[in-house]
């Protein structure tokens, strides 16, 4: 196949640190190319400098038969590279067509003035070409993630864009829209673009890629067809050893019911929603997105108010009006997002640890820093975070860094409940693996975890027993021992 794009030797250092060295790597035309590594493997520092982000210390960047040289990230947008991320770079408030020829717009020669119906036309051509259903006089902020990505898509493809970045496109979407997403980068393949995928999810990289290229420590591991390669096997190249080790579960003695749901209900999102978490346990909570799971846990947390049933503490019927009561009860939430409940980005990892429980610190009205630094460090060095220290901003670390401390603010807070949503939710294959062996731990202390996991792998690899949601109503229980996919995605669908 012929070439679009090549890296020959590519080495690249920040401040000392060596994030690239001698990378190979090269793109067809009309092939979909995925490149996959842990966080900080150098992905990112990667796509850089194939957008011109980055520019190379050594190394060469050939486009087609030219060498070319990006100063900047207009330059690689001009030699007909696009990228597309996870967050999509919109003006909200103008319309699809207006984002589509953002800085190209055509306008009359004299006046200047831009040619409106020529854009609108243009742009509705555009759209039409990929079977999109959106309406070019539309205004970005109506539409839906999935919706917007493809307006970025639609974006590069008007400035004649042959090379397409996609860096976690996948992350926010519903299955649904994933599909359509999928079906729109095999229609570009088949007109000759080449697309470079990211994506921490695997079943993902099988299901849309071509070839697969590993990143590990800056350096290249391999570039393997995805017909001659299997998921065990790419998880090894990734992080050096098997699947087998990624989901920790250990056998831990479960005691007694500390928590008890009786026919929770909220109209229009779940209806009679009834179980028991048991001291020691890691109960899996499955379904499709939508089918109610997140808005059982918000409303346990107290975000949301039951309109009918009953929660139990320790046998004890309580009300918890709101996550501060939930707090006190012993529960913890971590929500998906990690905005919510979850981070204050911009403080330091102290902060954000120490925040749900400032007042152990305080005496007439100061805090005791040192006391408090004391605990964020006792749960830094547990959860082995990955930093330059406690004053580090938050904001600054990798995802999977973030989610830990996320966990250390709750652990802190000493919950004897966590409910953990999508706990390793875009973050790497190492990541997730220590998160796992982290979940095991806290299950062995007799602390009890509700997870709820859109990933069926995980899901049957670290519960002790599955409950499976389907539109607003817990359809099935499944135990750890007779657990498969095929049953619990039948559930899910509402098959069972």
């Amino acid at each position: 196949m012929e070439s679009i794009l090549t890296l020959k030797n590519i080495t690249k250092k920040f401040t000392g640190t060596l994030a690239l060295s001698e990378v190979d790597f090269d793109l067809f035309l009309g092939e979909i190319h995925a490149l996959v590594g842990e966080n900080g493997a150098g992905k990112s520092t990667l796509i850089k400098i194939i957008t011109g982000i980055h520019q190379p210390d050594t190394g060469e960047i050939v486009l087609k038969s030219e060498t070319v040289s990006f100063h900047d990230a207009r330059a690689s947008y001009d030699h007909g590279i696009a990228a597309i991320y996870q967050e999509a770079s919109l003006f909200e408030d103008l319309s699809i067509a207006e984002n589509i020829y953002m800085g190209h717009q055509e306008v009359r020669p004299f006046t200047r003035s831009i040619k409106w119906g020529a854009m609108y036309n243009k742009a509705h051509d555009l759209i039409k070409s990929l079977e999109v259903n959106l309406d070019p006089r539309a205004l970005v902020k109506s539409l839906s993630i999935a919706e917007k990505q493809l307006v970025e898509i639609i974006k590069a493809l008007s400035a004649d864009a042959k090379i397409l970045i996609m860096d976690e496109p996948t992350a926010s979407l519903t299955r649904e829209e994933i599909d359509y997403l999928f079906k729109i980068a095999r229609k570009l393949r088949s007109e000759g673009t080449g697309i470079i995928f990211i994506s921490h999810r695997l079943e993902e990289v099988f299901e849309i890629a071509d070839r697969v290229t590993v990143i590990r420590d800056g350096k290249i591991v391999g570039t393997i067809d995805k017909d001659h390669l299997n998921v065990d096997e790419l998880v090894k190249m990734m992080v050096g050893r098997s699947l087998q080790t990624l989901y920790s579960k250990e056998d831990v003695q479960i005691g007694g019911p500390v928590l008890k749901v009786d026919c929770l209900s909220r109209a229009g999102e779940f209806n009679k929603v009834s179980f028991e978490l048991k001291r020691g346990e890691i109960l899996g909570f499955a379904g499709l997105v939508g089918a109610g799971r997140t808005e059982v846990a918000r409303t346990i947390f107290g975000v949301e108010k039951p309109e009918g049933g009953k929660i139990y503490i320790e046998g004890r019927e309580v009300k918890i009006e709101n996550p501060r009561q939930a707090l006190e009860l012993g529960i913890a939430y971590l929500s998906e997002s990690r905005g919510e409940f979850g981070l204050v980005l911009p403080l330091d990892i102290t902060q954000n640890i120490t925040a749900p429980i400032l007042k152990r610190f305080a005496r007439f009205g100061w805090i005791n820093r040192q006391k408090e630094r004391e605990t964020a460090q006792k749960f830094y060095d547990l959860l082995d975070i990955r930093a330059s220290g406690l004053e580090q901003k938050v904001e600054s670390l990798s995802g999977g860094n973030q989610q830990k401390v996320s966990i250390a603010k709750w652990l802190a807070a000493n919950a004897n409940i966590l409910i953990l949503d999508e706990p390793t939710k875009g973050i790497d294959v190492a990541t997730k693996a220590a998160v796992h062996r982290l979940m095991s731990e806290i299950a062995k202390t007799g602390k009890a975890i509700l997870m709820i996991s859109s990933e069926i792998p995980e899901i049957i690899g670290m519960s002790d027993r599955i409950l499976v949601m389907h539109e607003g109503v817990l359809v099935r229980e499944i135990t750890r021992s007779e657990a498969t996919q095929e049953k619990v995605l039948a559930a899910a669908l509402g098959e069972a």
